[in-house]
C-alpha cells in the first residue's frame, strides 16, 4: 500500500486535531499562549498476520486499535490545552479505554434493551419490540450529541471536526494544505466516525431482529458479546462506501448518514483549521509523502489565520 491509497484521517481532540498515518499519529493542540504543541504517537509494527487481514476480523482490530489512539489524544489533549505537555500514563489510557467503553454499552445497548423489553408485556410483537429498542437507542445517541453540543468546549471540539474533515478532504483532493484553500472544503467526510454510529445503530437492528427470539437474559448478553462483531460490519460497510463514494449511486444510498455529521461539525475559524493543518503536515511526512506546500514553522501555520 503506498501513500496515494492509505486512508489518511483521524479526530478532533480538546483545543486540537489528532491524524493518522501509517507510521504514526500526531497531536496537535493549540496552547493558551498562542503556540502548538505536539505529540507524535509511532505506529510503525511487524506485518500483520495474515488472521488481522480478514473481513470482520480486521474491523475489530482496527476498532479497538482506532478506541485507544483516540483516549490517548483526548487524554494528552486535555493536558496540553491547559498548558502541560506530558502525556497521560499508560494505566490512565487503559482505565479511561475500559471506562468509556463499559458506559456506552450500559447506555446505548443495554438500557434501551430493557426500555424496549417491558412493551413485551403489553402484547407489542417481537419486530415491534425490536424496532422501539433501535429507536430509542438512536434517539439516546442523537439526545446525548445535542445535549454535549450546548457545551462550549464541545462546541469547539465540533469546530475542530469540521477543521479535521476539510484538511483530509483537500489533501485528497491534492490542493496545497493553506489555511485559505482548506476551508473552501466540505464539512462532511465520508469515512467520518458520526457515519460510523449510524450504521451501528442500523446494523445492529437488522442482528438483534435475528436473535429476537431469544430468552431475555441471552438478549442481554448478545448486546455485550456483539459489540465487536457490530462494530467490525459498520467499518466493512464504511470502508466500502467510501471506496465507492464517486459513484452517483453511492452518494444517496450513503447520504443520511453524512447529513448526521451536521450534529458533529461546526463551520470552524481559521486557527482550527490551521492546527488541522499542523497535525496532518508531520504524519505526512513521516510516511514520505511529497507535499506541494509545507508550512515549515508553527509560527507559519497560525500566520496564516491572523
Amino acid at each position: 500500500m503506498d501513500y496515494q491509497h492509505f486512508s489518511y484521517g483521524g479526530q478532533a481532540v480538546i483545543e486540537g486535531v489528532m491524524m493518522r498515518g501509517r507510521q504514526q499519529a500526531t497531536v496537535a493542540v493549540y496552547q493558551p499562549d498562542g503556540g502548538i504543541v505536539y505529540h507524535h504517537i509511532p505506529l510503525a509494527q511487524p506485518e500483520r498476520q495474515s488472521w488481522q487481514r480478514w473481513p470482520l476480523l480486521r474491523g475489530v482490530v482496527m476498532f479497538w486499535e482506532a478506541l485507544h489512539l483516540g483516549v490517548q489524544a483526548l487524554n494528552f489533549s486535555a493536558s496540553a490545552s491547559q498548558g502541560k505537555e506530558e502525556p497521560a500514563a499508560k494505566g490512565v489510557t487503559i482505565s479511561t479505554l475500559l471506562i468509556s467503553v463499559s458506559v456506552t454499552i450500559g447506555l446505548f445497548f443495554l438500557l434501551p434493551l430493557l426500555f424496549a423489553s417491558v412493551f413485551s408485556y403489553l402484547g407489542v410483537s417481537m419486530f415491534q419490540r425490536e424496532m422501539l429498542e433501535g429507536i430509542v437507542r438512536l434517539g439516546l445517541i442523537i439526545t446525548y450529541i445535542i445535549a454535549i453540543s450546548r457545551l462550549p468546549e464541545i462546541k469547539r471540539v465540533f469546530g475542530y471536526h469540521g477543521a479535521e474533515h476539510k484538511t483530509v478532504n483537500a489533501y485528497e483532493a491534492g490542493v496545497d494544505l493553506t489555511v485559505e484553500t482548506v476551508r473552501r472544503f466540505s464539512l462532511f467526510h465520508p469515512r467520518c466516525g458520526t457515519s460510523f454510529l449510524v450504521l451501528i445503530v442500523l446494523i445492529s437492528f437488522v442482528l438483534f431482529l435475528f436473535l429476537g427470539g431469544m430468552p431475555f437474559w441471552l438478549r442481554g448478553l448478545s448486546r455485550i458479546v456483539c459489540v465487536p462483531l457490530v462494530a467490525a460490519l459498520a467499518y466493512e460497510v464504511l470502508r466500502l462506501s467510501a471506496r465507492h463514494y464517486h459513484r452517483p449511486w453511492v452518494r444517496i444510498v450513503v447520504m443520511p448518514s453524512l447529513l448526521f455529521q451536521q450534529l458533529t461539525t461546526r463551520e470552524p475559524d481559521d486557527q482550527m483549521i490551521a492546527i488541522a493543518i499542523a497535525a496532518l503536515l508531520p504524519v505526512l511526512a513521516a510516511d514520505g509523502v511529497p507535499i506541494r506546500e509545507t508550512l515549515a514553522t508553527d509560527e507559519q501555520i497560525l500566520a496564516t489565520s491572523v
